[in-house]
């Protein structure tokens, strides 16, 4: 994809999360028009969340953070995930989610030390050529059904929602149906069915030159339903709010 498509910038992303009961994190690379913005953070229930942006390399099957502050080694066991297509202002956007990813190694930073062995990792991959002005709500979780089934869940407001072949997935059991519409509340306590309850969030308010954007991501705890009926026993994940201009 090339850097510039009809005056627009390209704008890239990697994100790699770990949704758990005990702790939570998240690292991101991200481009705009090839200027490089990288971060990591991870939270725990009493409210704590320590973040950083340096020793972070991202690639297929591996994240890893080297830094004073965290060390982090993930392998990653990858699939084809759900890929959407969607118009966006005068171009396109793409994305790829996976959801209940294999993930495997250990984490250790001031909050603590932890193994990872277990399907708890969630991949957003993400390029386009965004309108100037872009607003979405996003949210994206895994947890377990009332009657044990794994689940996990992708929702969207403002990019790849269209009425169908949007990207808002349920997996139930590993397997991915599309979920229809849901409402954000715009405190960012419930998206449909589902209410949450915040542990400690990311939150970024930049200004640079014609680049301008607002964005919070809270981690914390999910209960109540998704569509179909379907009961949440236990659900970690986040919620998100980003307003920009780029």
């Amino acid at each position: 994809m090339p850097l510039l498509r009809r005056g627009r910038p390209l704008k890239r992303w990697r994100y790699v999360a770990v949704y758990r009961p005990d702790f939570m994190l998240c690292v991101g690379d991200a481009r705009v028009a090839g200027i490089p913005q990288r971060w990591w953070a991870v939270a725990v229930p009493d409210g704590i969340i320590v973040e950083g942006s340096s020793g972070i390399s991202l690639s297929p099957g591996r994240a890893v953070v080297d830094s004073p502050q965290l060390e982090l080694d993930l392998a990653l066991t990858e699939g084809p995930g759900v890929e959407v297509v969607s118009p966006h202002g005068r171009s396109w956007i793409w994305t790829r989610k996976q959801a209940g990813v294999r993930a495997r190694g250990h984490v250790r930073c001031a909050l603590g030390s932890w193994d990872i062995d277990g399907d708890d990792a969630f991949i957003d991959e993400s390029a386009g050529y965004h309108a100037r002005h872009t607003t979405w709500n996003w949210s994206a979780g895994i947890g377990r059904a009332l009657d044990g089934r794994p689940l996990a869940w992708n929702l969207v407001v403002g990019v790849h929602d269209a009425a169908t072949g949007s990207e808002r997935t349920l997996w139930l059991d590993g397997e991915p149906s599309e979920l229809p519409p849901l409402e954000f509340a715009a405190d960012l306590s419930r998206v449909g069915g589902l209410r949450f309850t915040p542990w400690a969030a990311r939150e970024d308010h930049s200004r640079r030159l014609l680049f301008r954007s607002d964005y919070l991501q809270p981690f914390g705890t999910f209960t109540g339903s998704l569509p179909g009926g379907v009961e949440l026993a236990e659900g970690y994940g986040v919620m998100e709010w980003h307003d920009v201009h780029w």
